[in-house]
């Protein structure tokens, strides 16, 4: 079975364990969203998940009316398989949930919660697992946000990395209806392998229409050393 057909079979199982979730939770009524999309390049943190190659992405989430959300999302991958040739994991799959809400009538909104990456595939004996879990917390104030993960697990497969941590700062401004200047600068820590610590940047733009497609388009740095930057554009359906 090709990557792409697992991938879309994943996200399909994905939707439905959430559909049914939110069938059985009947005493609190809410809503589901979801997306697609195509991209030049997956990244993550700055960082390459696909060697720069195109990534078929996808996922669904649930919200309740109090706050509370639960989802899924995925992407193929092939930083796992390019490293070592003896692991098969191609896909990357998410679960997350949270809370978000607001502080009262002060315009600062709110969110927590955790998200699992799980990477499913064959790896060879006494390879540490990539599998993560990260909890997060998040404040946002008109159009800047600012989220800082920390995981609870080694971080993405590197040894000894357990409380790593990560901040995200982001602006997402509106300038014109239906285009969204994208801009955000990050800054990852790794646990007592502080030579893997890297800050990385973005700036892009984002052109919506009304029938829910988007394109974006943005351009990517970070500081590590040997890592180009990367221009990245993609295609999105919200349903």
């Amino acid at each position: 079975m090709s990557s792409q057909h697992r991938f879309i079979r994943c996200i399909r199982g994905a939707a439905m364990a959430l559909a049914l979730a939110g069938s059985a939770a009947t005493a609190h009524a809410g809503s589901t969203s979801g997306s697609v999309a195509v991209t030049s390049d997956y990244l993550f943190r700055g960082v390459s998940q696909t060697g720069r190659k195109p990534a078929l992405q996808g996922g669904v989430t649930w919200t309740a009316d109090s706050g509370a959300y639960a989802g899924a999302w995925g992407s193929s991958i092939g930083w796992l398989s390019d490293a070592d040739p003896g692991v098969s994991s191609q896909v990357e799959l998410d679960g997350f949930l949270g809370y978000s809400g607001a502080f009262g009538d002060s315009g600062v909104g709110y969110d927590i919660g955790a998200n699992y990456y799980w990477y499913p595939g064959d790896y060879p004996a006494g390879f540490n697992s990539p599998n993560t879990l990260e909890l997060y917390a998040g404040v946002t104030w008109k159009i800047l946000g600012a989220k800082y993960y920390h995981s609870t697990t080694d971080l993405f497969g590197v040894p000894g990395s357990k409380g790593s941590g990560d901040l995200d700062v982001t602006a997402n401004w509106e300038f014109t209806p239906g285009w969204t200047l994208d801009a955000g600068v990050g800054r990852q820590w790794v646990k007592r392998n502080r030579d893997l610590d890297y800050g990385y940047w973005k700036l892009g733009v984002t052109r919506s229409f009304g029938s829910g497609f988007s394109v974006a388009a943005s351009y990517n740095d970070t500081d590590l050393n040997g890592l180009d930057d990367a221009f990245v554009l993609s295609l999105s359906r919200a349903f």
